[in-house]
């Protein structure tokens, strides 16, 4: 089974190179999912220890002028390997003097990952923002807590035995979440004031503020209390989600 695309457009290819150097910062490895439509970079790791995943999303047709897909059944239409991102942004950035860009992959058995998760959602504070915040703050814990409600407040908080430290953020809107069917879930009931709270790694979501290069143009968190936070970074052809799991 093989893979074949063709990059020709340079526009197309530095957004291309973006979205792998954001991913290359997240994961050493990852799963490459190829669909007649979309790519899906896919990371997980053992969440037990602590391990981070990621899910990305990207439509074939607003990066690639050809592709071809060969040797694939028709009722699979899919190739799934494992990439190594590092190696393929090193390899597009010796590509941007080029006219074309050629991308050939052999798949390798594995599995595809499929993700599920009951979300509390708020949109995220300018990004910038956040990462300067959080660079503060790593100097003093190497946990973080991340807490938000259903009126659009969101608080990062390091607590030690010597200091306590709030960064506050109000206004930031809670977007409708739709379930599998296409509703609306209802917040009907709900008390909006009260906080769902995760501690997490604090360098995983260094990692995540620091390495992105995507440019969303809507940045969302959803926290299952003390069970992971869930980030989704959207842009009109790239959808980035990334997972930590809560620490105990």
């Amino acid at each position: 089974m093989r893979f074949r695309a063709k990059i020709v457009d340079l526009a197309c290819l530095n957004n291309f190179s973006r979205v792998i150097n954001t991913i290359s910062k997240l994961a050493k490895t990852c799963t490459l999912r190829l669909t007649v439509c979309k790519l899906y970079f896919i990371l997980s790791d053992k969440v037990a220890n602590g391990g981070a995943s990621m899910w990305c999303e990207l439509c074939q047709g607003n990066f690639f002028d050809e592709f071809q897909m060969e040797g694939v059944a028709a009722e699979h239409n899919e190739i799934c390997l494992e990439l190594v991102p590092e190696n393929l942004s090193r390899a597009l950035k010796t590509a941007h003097n080029a006219k074309a860009v050629k991308i050939k992959l052999t798949n390798k058995h594995c599995p595809c990952l499929r993700v599920a998760v009951e979300l509390v959602s708020i949109y995220l504070p300018v990004l910038k923002t956040m990462k300067s915040v959080v660079e503060r703050m790593k100097n003093l814990s190497n946990v973080i807590v991340i807490e938000a409600n259903l009126s659009g407040e969101m608080n990062l908080k390091i607590e030690t035995d010597l200091v306590s430290v709030t960064t506050h953020f109000k206004d930031l809107g809670n977007p409708p979440w739709a379930s599998e069917d296409g509703c609306q879930s209802s917040v009907q009931g709900r008390d909006l004031e009260s906080m769902a709270e995760a501690r997490i790694d604090i360098k995983k979501l260094l990692q995540l503020l620091a390495g992105q290069q995507v440019n969303p143009t809507k940045a969302l968190c959803n926290i299952v209390s003390k069970r992971i936070v869930h980030f989704i970074l959207l842009h009109e052809d790239v959808s980035l989600q990334y997972f930590i799991p809560a620490l105990a």
